[in-house]
C-alpha cells in the first residue's frame, strides 16, 4: 500500500489500495469525503460523491470535492449504465432500506463496485448478547436500539449467501479487525466470520 494512503482509516485504505488510478469514482454516503480526497490526490480520480448530512457536504466542497446532497438510493437512479468505474458503499449497507437494489444499481452504473460493513456476527457481539441479554453495543456499534441507524443486521456470511441470491460475483475481500477505527487493523484468514469486525468486498456482475 502507498505510504501517501497510510494515514486514511484502516477500512477506507484497503479500498484505496483496490482503486486503479485515474479512474471514475462514486461514494455513496461519502461523509465528509476522506476517502475520495485521498484517491483524488493519490491516484487521480475523477471523483463524485453522494451524501445526504448538509454539513457534510458542505465539508466536502471546501476540500475541492465534487459532492451532491441527497438520497444514495435516490440519487444513483439518475446515472446512465456503466458511467464509473467503482462505485463505494462504505459502511453504509447495513443502513439501506433496499440492499439488493441498492447493489443492482450499483452494478449497473459502475464496472466494479465496492461495499463494507460491520459484523455483526464477531464473536464479542454474540459474547454480550448471550451473557447480558441486551441488544449489544460495541466501539463499532455504539448505538442503543433505538438510535442505531442501522436497520440489517448481516455478517460475512451472510453477505456471501446474498450474493447468491441476488447474483453477483465477489471478485476480492478482506475481513478486518480494527483496533483503532481511525488507523490502525489487521486483515483476519482464519474464522473471519468470528473474529473480524469488518468485512469488505469488491464485486462485480
Amino acid at each position: 500500500m502507498p505510504e501517501s494512503l497510510r494515514n486514511l482509516r484502516y477500512d477506507l485504505s484497503i479500498i484505496a489500495s483496490w482503486v486503479r488510478p485515474g479512474t471514475r469514482v462514486l461514494g455513496l454516503g461519502c461523509g465528509d469525503g476522506d476517502l475520495l480526497y485521498a484517491l483524488k490526490r493519490h491516484k487521480k480520480v475523477v471523483e463524485t460523491g453522494i451524501e445526504i448530512d448538509e454539513a457534510q457536504v458542505a465539508r466536502c466542497i471546501e476540500r475541492g470535492l465534487t459532492v451532491v446532497q441527497g438520497d444514495m438510493n435516490e440519487e444513483v437512479k439518475d446515472y446512465p449504465d456503466d458511467f464509473f468505474d467503482y462505485v463505494i458503499c462504505s459502511q453504509t449497507l447495513q443502513q439501506a432500506y433496499d440492499p439488493s437494489g441498492l447493489i443492482r444499481e450499483m452494478l449497473r452504473i459502475g464496472k466494479h463496485a465496492v461495499v463494507s460493513f460491520p459484523n455483526f456476527c464477531h464473536w464479542r457481539i454474540r459474547l454480550q448478547m448471550l451473557a447480558s441479554g441486551y441488544v449489544p453495543r460495541t466501539r463499532e456499534l455504539p448505538y442503543e436500539w433505538y438510535d442505531t441507524p442501522n436497520i440489517r443486521v448481516l455478517s460475512l456470511n451472510d453477505f456471501r449467501r446474498f450474493a447468491g441470491e441476488v447474483g453477483f460475483s465477489i471478485r476480492k475481500e478482506a475481513a478486518i479487525n480494527s483496533r483503532d477505527i481511525r488507523v490502525t487493523g489487521t486483515e483476519v484468514g482464519f474464522l473471519p466470520n468470528l473474529r473480524a469486525t469488518y468485512g469488505i468486498y469488491l464485486i462485480g456482475r
